[in-house]
């Protein structure tokens, strides 16, 4: 099966591609999207590929080069419908993230299984609280009103009093990406915003489990060790061209249903909600115990004042095998803290083996993706024997 690589601008432009996203859904030639300006995805001259092809979308490579996910036009609208059913119903929807990737590509597939054209934000001077509150203006009253952020961005958009007040006017705001810090979340909901926490991957046609529950149509079970598979109506065919990577990531049970088998480790709560507690590998190991970074950032974000944004990531140790570095950018008033103050104001929170060996600071935090931390850059912060 031919599929035709589709370049998608940034920002206001990024609209102009929604005929021939329609034409895909309908069966009318499955497409590639891709940021415009950015090297086209290497497509198979020839590939096998399920009959109701539509998407194929590039996975942001965390683990090597990126792989390229099928989506079928089944499973995105298994996936739309099951958004707007948890929303409250269909809407229009504001745009903030680059389209080329699965999380902004959905804001325009949602609006075309809404009937609304999208409003996007203009990106020229890149994501700003002034754009955004100029778009959100821009919606159309006679609908719902709904957009996808990821952290940094919902961070910015709260430290503005216009972009906040904006915010609140929405009747839902889906957050993902990347982990969403309970502190975050507290602050946007104590400002009246609507926040839906996202879970998901390519592979699963972007977020299916909603604050912590997944979508009608998605599924979430847990393995011995807590990794995460993912199954159901909003799933991938596989990827194209690489029939040894789809054999190794998707799994067929007796009953014929299939499975995702992430990276991720999480748990179930209580109350049966899923908690995603990073990914495997990612867990550091100090002193032969394992510490999972999420945790050591929410701790951060929540018990060291004048902390904005936090990664831990794990850096060779002589003596511990790994040390667990905490990368943190400050409010601009921030006093710097020590090690030792970091240490102590962490210490009621944290076990003695999760508490940071190594502390910097940045201006921000470097980032693979939309909205990703990078933790290979943020380890480059620590140098070996530093």
């Amino acid at each position: 099966m031919d599929v035709e690589p589709l370049p998608v601008p940034a920002g206001e432009e990024a609209v102009a591609v929604l005929p021939r996203l329609r034409r895909a859904l309908a069966g009318g030639g499955a497409v590639a999207p891709y940021v415009a300006g950015s090297q086209p995805p290497q497509l198979p001259a020839r590939a096998a590929a399920a009959d109701d092809l539509a998407v194929v979308v590039g996975t942001s490579g965390s683990t090597g080069a990126p792989k390229l996910a099928m989506l079928g036009a089944s499973a995105l609208g298994a996936s739309a419908r099951a958004t707007h059913e948890r929303l409250g119903g269909p809407g229009q929807w504001l745009l903030t993230l680059p389209a080329g990737h699965v999380a902004g590509l959905q804001v325009l597939l949602r609006g075309l299984d809404a009937d609304t054209e999208p409003v996007a934000t203009d990106l020229s001077a890149g994501f700003t609280p002034g754009a955004f509150v100029a778009a959100v203006r821009r919606m159309d009253p006679r609908h719902r009103h709904y957009t996808s952020l990821v952290p940094t961005q919902l961070v910015r958009l709260l430290a503005d009093p216009a972009a906040t007040h904006a915010l609140t006017t929405l009747h839902g705001v889906l957050v993902g990406g990347a982990a969403t810090p309970p502190v975050l979340r507290r602050r946007a909901e104590a400002a009246g915003v609507r926040v839906l926490t996202t879970y998901g991957m390519s592979e699963t046609c972007g977020g299916c489990v909603y604050d912590g529950t997944a979508l009608r149509g998605a599924e979430v079970r847990l393995d011995d060790d807590g990794r995460i598979r993912l199954g159901g109506a909003t799933l991938a065919h596989g990827y194209l061209g690489r029939p040894d990577l789809t054999f190794r990531a998707f799994e067929v049970d007796p009953d014929g249903s299939r499975w995702y088998r992430t990276d991720d480790a999480g748990h179930l709560d209580d109350d049966g909600r899923l908690h995603v507690d990073g990914r495997l590998d990612d867990l550091v190991t100090t002193g032969g115990l394992k510490v999972a970074p999420r945790v050591v950032e929410e701790a951060a974000l929540e018990h060291v004042p004048g902390v904005l944004e936090a990664v831990v990531v794990g850096t060779p140790d002589p003596e511990w095998g790994q040390a667990v570095s905490l990368l943190v950018v400050p409010a601009p008033d921030a006093r710097p803290l020590s090690l030792a103050e970091v240490r102590d104001l962490l210490r009621p929170h944290l076990p003695a083996h999760a508490l940071p060996r190594r502390v910097t600071a940045a201006g921000a935090v470097p980032l693979r993706g939309p909205g990703k931390p990078d933790r290979a850059a943020v380890a480059a912060f620590f140098p070996v024997g530093g």
